[in-house]
């Protein structure tokens, strides 16, 4: 049975994504340390939503797979009060990702809270950098989404599924994302399909579903660009405020300062 959380008129929820934890603290990327800058999106967005009700973590949280960047990551989301769970990403290795998560929740595919089903996939797949849903992942996506009732629904995995305008990340998005789609597509209680991988912000609409990405919290990369390049916005999280009309509010929130040197003159990572 899924799990279920609080009861609210409206749920608050937190989005982290792509952290890029190393098992060593100073571990960092292009220059950022990036357990330094999880740790500061997490105190904002601890901050700022002490009304949240779950965090979302969508992949990426680890950059080395280790159980110890894991543990870390799990100890840092302690500090905003409220359940989690999380999904593997193309940097995850999924069955240490489970490991950490022994005994706990934290992978559970299915949460419902009040009037809303958060659904979590998984769109990983080993040892490649581009997304695709498993014909298991299609089936859970569709058994979760017939048997959802009248809540609405919000869908979480770590792909893009849509082309974003950035030719070299396009690359590596949903290699299935007709077959996502053809699942989505029956259902017209889907509100908005979440993900992180593309290290930036978007908001955009498809056949009255709202489509919606991340910054990570650590670098940040260019949109519309051919070619792997980073961004200089600061590192952020997202947060969405689920109505009981299906309506969303979201938005992304930033630090305000990085007190690190970032290496743009970078190709790749």
């Amino acid at each position: 049975m899924p799990a279920s959380v609080l009861k609210s008129d409206v749920q608050t929820l937190i989005q982290i994504t792509d952290s890029h934890l190393f098992a060593e603290p100073a571990g960092n990327l292009l220059g950022l340390p990036t357990r330094a800058s999880l740790e500061a999106v997490v105190q904002l967005a601890a901050l700022e939503h002490p009304d949240t009700r779950l965090v979302l973590a969508t992949g990426d949280i680890s950059q080395d797979a280790t159980l110890e960047s894991y543990q870390h990551f799990v100890q840092q989301i302690g500090l905003i009060n409220a359940p989690m769970r999380w999904l593997p990403g193309n940097h995850d290795e999924a069955q240490v990702q489970l490991q950490a998560s022994a005994g706990a929740d934290w992978s559970q595919p299915v949460t419902d809270l009040p009037g809303w089903r958060i659904i979590m996939l998984d769109s990983s797949v080993s040892g490649a950098v581009f997304g695709q849903l498993l014909p298991e992942q299609l089936q859970l996506l569709d058994d979760a989404l017939s048997s959802a009732g009248e809540r609405h629904v919000l869908v979480c995995m770590h792909h893009h599924p849509v082309p974003i305008s950035c030719r070299w990340l396009d690359n590596l998005g949903l290699r299935n994302a007709d077959a996502f789609f053809s699942v989505l597509d029956r259902f017209a209680n889907v509100r908005a399909v979440l993900w992180g991988h593309i290290h930036q912000e978007l908001d955009i609409e498809r056949q009255g579903v709202r489509l919606l990405a991340t910054p990570s919290t650590c670098i940040q990369f260019a949109p519309h660009s051919d070619e792997f390049a980073l961004d200089r916005l600061l590192p952020g999280y997202r947060w969405l405020r689920l109505h009981a009309n299906g309506r969303i509010e979201t938005g992304v929130s930033r630090l305000q300062q990085l007190d690190y040197t970032i290496d743009f003159s970078q190709n790749g990572y």
